[in-house]
C-alpha cells in the first residue's frame, strides 16, 4: 500500500509530515490521508513531488522490493538498529525465543501424556 511505503520513506529520511508536506509542496492533511490509507490514488504529480523530495522515484514509491516483508517488520528492525541492538543480539533473541518455544512444546506434550496416563488409569 503506497501510504506505508510513504510513511515508512519519509521517517527513514526523519521528516515530519509537516517537514515533507513543505518540501514537497503538499498540504499535510493530504499527505496524511495518503499514509493512512484514505487517499489511496494520488495523482503522479504529487507522487512526483513526493518521490523528489524524499530523494527516490515514483517507482520505488510505488512499489516495495522487500521480497513480501511487510513495512512493520521494517520499522521493527529499523527501530532495533537505531536503539543499537547488533545482528548477534539478534540472533541471540531469535535462538532464546526458539527455544523458549520448544521447551513449551514439550511441557505440553508432557502435560497431554500426563492427562491421558491419569485418564486411562480411571
Amino acid at each position: 500500500m503506497i501510504g506505508n511505503r510513504l510513511k515508512t520513506l519519509r521517517k527513514e529520511k526523519g521528516y515530519s509530515i509537516n517537514e515533507l508536506a513543505a518540501k514537497a509542496e503538499v498540504s499535510k492533511s493530504y499527505i496524511s490521508y495518503i499514509e493512512r490509507g484514505i487517499q489511496q490514488n494520488p495523482s503522479l504529480h504529487v507522487l512526483a513531488k513526493l518521490a523528489n523530495s524524499l530523494e527516490t522515484t515514483v517507482e520505488e514509491l510505488l512499489y516495495q522490493r522487500n521480497n513480501g516483508i511487510d513495512d512493520e517488520w521494517i520499522s521493527i528492525i529499523n527501530r532495533g538498529i537505531e536503539q543499537g541492538v547488533t545482528k548477534r543480539e539478534l540472533i541471540q533473541y531469535l535462538d532464546f525465543m526458539k527455544y523458549l518455544k520448544q521447551k513449551e512444546l514439550i511441557n505440553e506434550s508432557k502435560s497431554i501424556k500426563f492427562r491421558t496416563a491419569i485418564h486411562r488409569s480411571l
